[in-house]
């Protein structure tokens, strides 16, 4: 939306691993406003619903700041989830700047459909030459890869072929619609992905119903998409409408060579049992499962690329971008293969409707588009390609484009689920692909080209030194955990309010993760008092402390179905002191990312009445949408002991001081 370089932009990687240099820190800068920003200044009414993770999540509470979110960014209104992802059958949403409150859905794209059908009809019936723009983004085809049950079934034994054959099948489908040149070489299956037929039975059972799932979520996206537009024909709005479809990455690997029924696990730095998912079979994309598939699908769906989602290899960054404008554009069903990049759009869409980027934006000056408009190609198939050269860079991966030729490097040979692998960016290998003519990356030309390839290399150094690239920082999980740290200095005391705190981000929520803490309130009980006092997290993991049948209740739940819990005895009536009290095995410290682990210990009236040793604790997250609340616990549940409601507690609760220890 911004139509710049992502660096430029302070986006070089996603806003959860910002770290603090000019092209990480996820702060869009005043000088980059976005499309939404100059339309509405030409009086366009602009509306996001869906996926809007660019806002670090710290920033993601009752009291913002709201700089970086939808309202500043041209939007008039907003029905958003502000992360990576969210649960898609009991979605944590804001509509605008309201946390909506806890309720269960049929699935969200449904609902963000019947939203967009919402907005526009309400839009159009007020007034007809009122002109608009809609970010319509899905939480799909993202993990978790949720669908109803009736979209499953459809696909039953439909990949059943494995992915080594979906390979050649996609391929041959690629090229008769002429998608993909007659020419093209399907690219090797990385050494790290194992042949379909050395698999065996329960391997293939439950790797193919990944698949199955995953295809369900996108025929059910898929419809609802069409929901849309079918709305558009029926109020007369779909010729004069410009539709652009397209994705932000390539399929994403990031399930690991198992897939997982708890995408936790990789932003952890861990890897899924296959014993583990197994367990998760029958309800893999259901509501009680967050699940990802094998990479090796992911491989599939970038057929005929190598590679996966974080590579700057094509599998990574080569994305489908459907345009559709009958008012606008003669051309129909028509394919176009000039070379663009995702920030061309916004400079496409300005140019479509006639509108020039401002020299200033409420008296600041603004950046010039880095991007070029793709219209000209619109009615002329085989215009020359206007874009000169484009760099490229995520999690050290690095890519040079320019004049057909291309040259790119795997940082440390990295896959996506290896987060916690790093490398000297000196020791890394550097490919070179004539793209104009191997579509496929298929056939590395370094060795017969060395002084092209050093060629292309000198030409990323210049775009990277221009668009803030460096420096290159490749701790992944580091970055991940940093700013558990780094957001609230030397504080040690954290106060949260009942009832108000609520739908914090976990964030922005007090950081506990490889501390020693205590958790405290006290509660004039009256004996039939229930529910939540603290949570922070939900299914896929985190901690929760509760009243239920008269007694105090700390739970942590640890990915696989771990949970280290703790009981009190019967609590006493009157003013009572409540109490977890966390210990950190500092013996455990050896100066690597790995689980923490401590002793636990339940307190009611200085009292102990019960502890335990907590062997594995999150190292860097505990889910990517779900929050911290005090007085009950929304989203999806930590503890199942009370799955299926927030379990608002029904005392009079004040207060919960969280103090950091150590």
């Amino acid at each position: 939306m911004a139509g710049r370089n992502p660096h430029m932009i302070g986006l070089g990687s996603h806003a959860l691993t910002a770290m603090g240099f000019p092209g990480y820190n996820a702060i869009v800068p005043s000088s980059a406003k976005s499309v939404a920003n100059y339309l509405e200044e030409e009086g366009y009414v602009n509306y996001a619903l869906g996926k809007w993770d660019h806002t670090p999540l710290y920033e993601v509470s009752q009291i913002g700041p709201f700089d970086r979110w939808p309202s500043n960014e041209g939007f008039a209104h907003a029905y958003s989830f502000m992360a990576a992802d969210v649960h898609q059958f009991i979605p944590v949403l804001w509509d605008d700047h309201h946390p909506v409150e806890y309720r269960k859905s049929e699935h969200l794209d449904k609902d963000l459909a019947d939203r967009a059908i919402d907005w526009i009809t309400g839009h159009k019936s007020l007034d007809k030459e009122l002109p608009f723009m809609m970010l319509w983004a899905s939480g799909s085809m993202h993990s978790p890869h949720h669908a109803p049950d009736e979209y499953i079934a459809k696909y039953k034994g439909k990949f059943d072929m494995g992915w080594d054959k979906a390979r050649e099948q996609i391929l041959a489908k690629q090229i008769e619609l002429g998608i993909a040149p007659e020419n093209t070489v399907l690219s090797d299956r990385i050494k790290e992905i194992v042949a379909w037929e050395s698999l065996n039975d329960e391997e293939k059972k439950l790797y193919a119903k990944q698949m199955e799932v995953f295809a369900a979520q996108m025929d059910h996206v898929d419809h609802q998409i069409g929901r849309v537009v079918e709305t558009l024909k029926r109020i007369g709005e779909f010729d004069n409408t410009l539709i652009i479809v397209t994705a932000d990455n390539g399929a994403s690997g990031e399930g690991g060579l198992a897939g997982t029924f708890n995408e936790t696990y990789v932003l952890n730095g861990m890897q899924t049992p296959f014993e583990a998912n197994m367990r998760n079979y029958d309800n893999w994309g259901q509501w009680d499962s967050y699940p990802h598939y094998h990479a090796g699908w992911a491989m599939a769906g970038n057929t005929p690329f190598p590679y996966f989602k974080q590579s700057e290899h094509r599998g990574g960054q080569q994305d489908a971008l459907v345009i559709h404008w009958p008012d606008g554009i003669q051309a129909s069903g028509e394919i176009r293969n000039q070379y663009h990049h995702i920030s061309d759009i916004a400079p496409t869409i300005m140019e479509a409707v006639g509108i020039e980027r401002p020299d200033e934006y409420h008296g600041i000056v603004q950046q010039p588009f880095t991007g070029i408009p793709m219209n000209y190609s619109f009615d002329d198939a085989y215009a020359p390609t206007t874009k000169k050269r484009q760099y490229y860079e995520m999690f050290g991966n690095r890519a040079i484009w320019e004049d057909g030729w291309k040259a790119v490097t795997l940082h440390a040979n990295r896959m996506p689920w290896d987060i916690n692998l790093r490398g000297n960016f000196e020791d890394d290998v550097w490919e070179l692909y004539h793209v104009a003519e191997d579509f496929s990356e298929s056939k590395d030309l370094a060795s017969e080209y060395p002084e092209k390839l050093e060629e292309l290399k000198k030409i990323f150094e210049e775009e990277a030194w221009a668009n803030q690239v460096y420096p290159l920082y490749d701790d992944m999980l580091a970055r991940l955990n940093g700013v558990n740290y780094v957001l609230f200095g030397d504080k040690k005391e954290f106060t949260y309010y009942a009832p108000g705190a609520v739908r914090i981000a976990e964030k922005a929520s007090v950081p506990v993760k490889g501390r020693s803490h205590t958790i405290e309130t006290t509660i004039d009980l009256k004996g039939d008092e229930e529910g939540v006092i603290v949570s922070c997290g939900g299914m896929t993991g985190g901690y929760t402390m509760y009243i239920k049948n008269g007694k105090l209740h700390f739970d942590y739940n640890f990915l696989d179905g771990v949970h280290y819990h703790l009981t009190s005895s019967t609590l006493p009536k009157g003013p009572t002191d409540l109490k977890f009290n966390f210990i950190l095995d500092t013996s455990k410290i050896d100066g690597t990312l790995k689980p923490w682990s401590g002793t636990g210990e339940l307190y009611v009236n200085g009292e102990k009445e019960d502890e335990d040793y907590f062997e594995m604790m999150h190292i860097s997250t505990y889910s990517l949408a779900e929050t911290f609340d005090i007085g009950m616990d929304t989203g999806t549940q930590v503890d199942k002991d009370y799955e299926g409601s927030p379990f608002a507690f029904t005392g009079q609760l004040d207060k919960v001081v969280v103090t950091l220890t150590d």
